[in-house]
């Protein structure tokens, strides 16, 4: 979705409307995470939910005029990925399009998260690669000291993402979507006023809006951010310092990612974990070898257990202050003192002053209550009709390509074709060095439903040891797991550690989408030799049993 080409989006604009007529009025369908909702084939659905409810198709009058005698047939409030997403998709499918954005286009994702992340973690991935001496030689290179200039880095980073946002702002423009400036809030049924400061509000009707807000960074109590040495990612990003100690408060997603930058450009990092154990969230065998590989040998230690009760910024000479204690007793444990501190404790939904209190919403812990089609509730339980919420701002999944795909199911369910999202299917991946990257469900979340619901659960695992192309690079650090149905050869959960594994993850996130069996998936040829061969084994590891198949249970 980031690397839009203009001459494909015009291309897909012009024959959407064709391809939409030719689909089944009121067919459901259903996809994962793949930004491109048309790309999704036609799928063996179960009983259930082939007898769900139609939604009545939008009049959809071309992109100059909206229809019943609204300014617009769909106005979305954000213009990050999610909300790009959803503009495509619905000049697509001939809806008049606006979407209203306070800040800059592209949102989190591309300003201040997945994009310029990836470019630091581009530079401490070759970072790492040099300074590995022994991989090098056996290898048969030789490599002088390599250093790094610090700025030259940070403008990488945010050249990149200027780069990406003025790709969206023109993927956006090309097609003729309107994009407006200024803080949008919802004042009745189908309305939307905006403006900016200095500057009268206008407003605006639509047939349907879409929320798409938005997170930014959950900084806990007791903690001081000054942006220069306690600051969030939003700060860090910016690479304006590499201190030569930086404590990380959770040891998450978006705190792997900065030690594996820190450590690569020579910091020293130490975690701050209120959980028992670190990374979790993770599969927890995954999280066991994770940080063997990508903590245990590397410049960082941990502390697990405990709050980051006070943190105080550096100042008149004095370093920066960290008060742990304990997590369940709440005793005072000890004090840090280090250079900087990395508060990495997740998002909060970015939702107040939309308001919500005109459409009697009422947010639980700040985010927007949905039902399945993301259609937002009210406090009484009920649907509030043509108002939708994706992404971040409903909780249900914080990755910015989940937003991408909730803001083409609901372009779906406007345009006449009933479409939930199986979010079991959407992969996440963090992007350190091995990578780390997941879909479905854990190991332990597996057993708890096999034990509900009465069904066997089996698992599987491969290494990339036994992979040529992996044992080409010498990277062989890694191991790719499957958990599975071996009654009906459904997948339940994939998890890799190793070399692209964030790459390597879609083949079975797709396949739990198209919902591919595993009987099916052992028939797949592989390139040889290539990095895919990883899951080509685990699935032929599989045991299935020969009994009914994944989509003989769906169909029945």
């Amino acid at each position: 979705m980031l690397s839009v080409s203009l001459s494909a989006s015009a291309s897909a604009i012009a024959s959407g409307r064709a391809r939409s007529e030719a689909r089944r009025p009121g067919g459901i369908r259903l996809c994962g995470p793949r930004g491109d909702a048309p790309a999704c084939g036609s799928l063996r659905l179960s009983h259930a939910a082939a007898t769900r409810r139609a939604v009545p198709r939008a009049a959809a009058s071309g992109n100059g005029a909206a229809g019943g005698g609204f300014d617009y047939d769909l106005v979305i409030i954000g213009a990050g990925v999610g909300g790009h997403g959803a503009a495509l998709h619905a000049v697509e499918e001939g809806l008049k399009t606006a979407i209203i954005e306070g800040d800059v286009v592209g949102g989190t994702c591309v300003n201040r998260g997945c994009v310029p992340s990836k470019a630091l973690l581009a530079v401490s991935g070759r970072m790492r690669e040099l300074h590995d001496e022994h991989h090098m030689k056996s290898l048969g290179l030789q490599v002088s000291a390599a250093g790094y200039d610090r700025q030259a880095v940070a403008d990488h980073a945010n050249n990149l993402a200027s780069k990406i946002r003025s790709n969206l702002t023109n993927s956006m423009k090309a097609i003729g979507v309107d994009i407006l400036t200024g803080f949008g809030t919802i004042v009745g049924k189908q309305k939307v006023r905006y403006g900016k400061v200095g500057f009268p509000d206008k407003e605006i009707t639509a047939k349907n809006i879409i929320i798409a807000t938005g997170s930014v960074p959950f900084v806990p109590k007791g903690i001081e951010i000054d942006g220069k040495t306690v600051f969030t990612s939003d700060h860090a990003l910016k690479l304006e310092s590499v201190p030569d100690w930086i404590a990380i408060v959770g040891s998450g997603y978006i705190g792997l990612e900065f030690s594996d930058v820190y450590t690569a450009l020579g910091s020293e990092v130490t975690f701050v974990e209120a959980l028992d154990q670190l990374m979790p969230g993770f599969d927890p065998e995954i999280a066991k070898l994770a940080q063997r590989v990508l903590i245990n040998t590397r410049k960082i230690d941990y502390h697990t257990g405990v709050f980051a009760s006070k943190i105080t910024p550096a100042k008149d000479g004095k370093p920066v202050l960290i008060e742990l204690i304990d997590a369940k007793t709440k005793e005072h444990k000890e004090t840090l003192e280090v250079d900087a501190a990395l508060i990495a404790t997740g998002r909060a939904p970015f939702t107040n002053g939309l308001g919500l209190e005109n459409m009697n919403v009422v947010t639980q812990r700040g985010f927007i209550p949905v039902d399945e089609r993301m259609q937002v509730t009210d406090a009484d339980g009920n649907v509030v009709p043509n108002l939708f919420c994706i992404g971040d701002a409903n909780g249900k999944l914080m990755l910015a390509h989940a937003a991408s795909a909730q803001g083409i199911s609901v372009v779906e369910q406007i345009s006449g074709r009933d479409h939930i999202l199986n979010h079991l299917s959407i992969p996440a991946a963090c992007f350190t060095h091995p990578e780390i990257s997941m879909v479905g469900l854990t190991e332990p979340q597996a057993r708890e439903k096999a034990d509900k619901e009465g069904f066997e659960v089996s698992v599987v695992k491969t290494s990339f040891k036994a992979n040529t192309k992996a044992l080409a690079e010498n990277e062989g650090d890694g191991i790719a797991k499957l958990i599975y149905r071996p009654d009906t050869g459904e997948i339940l959960g994939v998890h890799i550690l190793g070399l692209h594994a964030a790459d390597l993850i879609h083949e079975a996130s797709n396949a739990i989408a198209l919902r591919t069996s595993l009987q099916e998936l052992k028939l797949a040829v592989h390139a040889h030799p290539t990095l895919s061969e990883v899951l080509d084994e685990l699935f032929k590891a599989a045991k299935v049993n020969s009994g009914v198949s994944v989509n003989e249970l769906v169909a029945a």
